[in-house]
């Protein structure tokens, strides 16, 4: 029989719980079950502050059942946002709307998480349904919006035709980690439970890592060891800045692509230099940087990315989250109970039904599974069941 110790030292009886329902500890931070939410951006706040929407379109998710339900990325620099549409931690004005939110996961059972980044070369584009390119004159006719000035690890941009970004400066760095800093002090202050670095997907600190955009001849390039430096002090000054009872992960792109860039060998040397470092798991997504074609990684099967989480919990010797096309209880289910990830991450899926969580229970347990709902929903959907199940 399985035994573990929840928060308050009291006995948790896990042998009859399927393994993706059983509770997770990260430090001092408890999760009832090992399903999380994954940042999803939605473009929609007001200079980087979050509205009411961004409160409903989360707190569903609690609702749902999930464990812990991570904030989409949010810039530590007004210029490190995606979109104009993006949300920021810059500055405390955007603090009381973050408090509300994760207040009310908080409330009602799930941990807040915080996904910190800066979108660097990826900057200043447009929302997905304006186009996702680089912002250009139609933006600012039709809607006011004008791009600022992008910054990346070389002068590489994104794209052809896309901004050309400014390489950093060694004073550039280290204003950068003093402002992820003073974000996790802010995202400290607003309640978050969990911060997630953002080091994946072709961002700032991902282009770093990636030796097909790093071809910088300092310190801060060419061996991997270089190009880690700059996330790691990132890092650093992360973790120094959020309380050291609570975790600190990071999303990385395990690889660029098929056979070129960043490998799966040197994601497993980076999160072992991650956990030496102090961080708690490593969400594994891949790609981000453009590529010719087939050489991109593409999602055919569901699951395609969980071998990386398995490649870097079982080598790396770290906690790590299963991300892409993740779709049925079922196989959730089999990824955590065959040791190939900690966690299970969800996204779109979890749009299409924000009570997959609590569903996964019923589909798990039968219908001892309805006990996993919120109680006020819980009780009318389970005597529904038998209703149905009658005729």
């Amino acid at each position: 029989m399985l035994v573990l110790k929840d928060s308050d030292s009291k006995t948790v009886d896990t042998a009859e719980k399927p393994a993706l329902l059983q509770p997770f500890t990260m430090r001092s931070v408890v999760l009832k079950n090992r399903i999380m939410v994954s940042p999803m951006s939605m473009y929609s706040t007001e200079n980087g502050c979050v509205r009411d929407f961004h409160l409903v379109h989360l707190g569903r998710f609690a609702l749902g059942g999930a464990a812990m339900v991570m904030m989409e990325a949010t810039a530590v620099t007004e210029t490190g946002r995606g979109t104009h549409g993006c949300t920021g931690i810059w500055t405390d004005e955007q603090l009381p709307g973050l408090k509300r939110i994760t207040e009310f996961l908080r409330t009602h059972g799930s941990v807040a998480g915080i996904q910190l980044g800066h979108s660097g070369p990826k900057g200043a584009s447009q929302r997905p349904w304006h186009g996702f390119g680089t912002i250009d004159e139609s933006d600012a006719s039709l809607r006011g919006e004008l791009p600022w000035a992008l910054v990346s690890s070389t002068d590489q941009p994104f794209d052809q035709g896309w901004q050309v970004p400014a390489a950093l400066s060694a004073a550039d760095m280290d204003a950068l980690v003093e402002d992820f800093r003073a974000a996790a002090s802010r995202a400290a202050k607003a309640g978050f439970q969990v911060i997630e670095l953002h080091c994946a997907h072709g961002y700032l600190l991902h282009s770093f890592l990636s030796p097909l955009v790093n071809t910088r001849d300092d310190e801060y390039g060419g061996s991997l060891q270089n190009r880690m430096r700059f996330p790691l002090r990132v890092f650093d000054a992360v973790r120094a800045a959020f309380p050291s009872e609570l975790p600190v992960m990071v999303r990385i792109s395990a690889v660029d692509g098929i056979d070129v860039g960043w490998s799966i060998e040197d994601s497993i040397k980076f999160a072992a230099e991650l956990a030496d470092h102090g961080a708690d798991a490593i969400a594994c997504s891949s790609g981000g940087v453009r590529l010719e074609r087939g050489q991109v990684l593409v999602s055919r099967n569901p699951g395609f990315q969980v071998p990386f989480a398995n490649e870097l919990r079982n080598k790396a010797g770290i906690p790590t989250v299963a991300v892409g096309m993740l779709l049925s209880a079922q196989q959730a289910n089999e990824i955590v109970k065959q040791g190939k990830a900690d966690l299970v991450a969800l996204g779109r899926e979890m749009l299409a039904n924000p009570n997959w969580a609590a569903q996964a229970a019923v589909d798990l347990k039968g219908e001892s599974g309805w006990d996993d709902w919120p109680e006020v929903f819980g009780w009318w959907l389970k005597r529904r069941a038998r209703q149905l199940a009658r005729r």
